[in-house]
C-alpha cells in the first residue's frame, strides 16, 4: 500500500470511528486530514483534498475548534488562516471525552438531580420504582463522571495503570 491510499484509507475510517464518537464523518475525516499533516493547512487545501464545499469547511473547521481539537494559525504578511491539529493522541481523548462529558453527561446528571427530588408515597409502588430507577441511573451517571473527570485530569500512564489495576 503506497501512502496516498494509506492517508485516504486512514481518513476514512476516522471519519467512521468520529461518528461513533459523537462528531460527525465530515468533521472526523477534517481532523485525520489534519492529524496526518506536518504542517498547518488552509481552508482552500483541505477542501481540495477531502472535495469538500467552502461552507462545509467552514463550519467543520469552526466545529473542531469548538471542540478544542484544533488551532486556527496566522502568519505574518498572509491573510490566509492555517489549521493544525493536535498530534498527541493521549491528549485528542481528554478532549473528546473532557466535550463530551459537558455536551451530554452534565445534562443529564442535571436532569436526574432534579428528579432525585421528587416527594412521593413511600407505599406507592410507581413511586418506589421510579424512585429506584432514578437513584440508580443516577449513581451510575456520576460515576461515569467521575470517571470521566479522572480521565481527562489524569496522566496517561497514571490513569492505565489505574485502569489494569482494577481489572487484575
Amino acid at each position: 500500500m503506497e501512502l496516498a491510499e494509506g492517508k485516504a484509507k486512514f481518513i476514512e475510517a476516522w471519519g467512521k470511528l468520529g461518528s461513533e464518537w459523537g462528531i460527525n464523518r465530515t468533521m472526523a475525516q477534517v481532523h485525520a486530514l489534519l492529524l496526518l499533516s506536518p504542517e498547518a493547512l488552509t481552508t482552500e487545501e483541505i477542501m481540495d483534498d477531502l472535495k469538500i464545499s467552502r461552507g462545509n469547511a467552514n463550519m467543520t473547521l469552526r466545529d473542531l475548534i469548538n471542540w478544542g481539537l484544533i488551532e486556527k494559525q496566522h502568519r505574518a504578511g498572509e491573510r490566509k488562516e492555517y489549521f493544525f491539529a493536535e498530534k498527541d493522541v493521549w491528549t485528542i481523548a481528554r478532549q473528546v471525552a473532557q466535550e463530551r462529558k459537558r455536551r451530554e453527561l452534565d445534562p443529564v446528571l442535571k436532569v436526574l438531580n432534579e428528579l432525585s427530588t421528587i416527594k412521593g408515597d413511600e407505599k406507592d409502588a410507581h413511586y418506589k420504582t421510579f424512585k429506584k430507577s432514578v437513584g440508580d441511573i443516577n449513581k451510575l451517571a456520576k460515576n461515569v463522571d467521575r470517571t470521566l473527570t479522572t480521565m481527562v485530569k489524569a496522566e496517561e500512564n497514571w490513569f492505565w495503570g489505574s485502569i489494569f489495576k482494577i481489572f487484575k
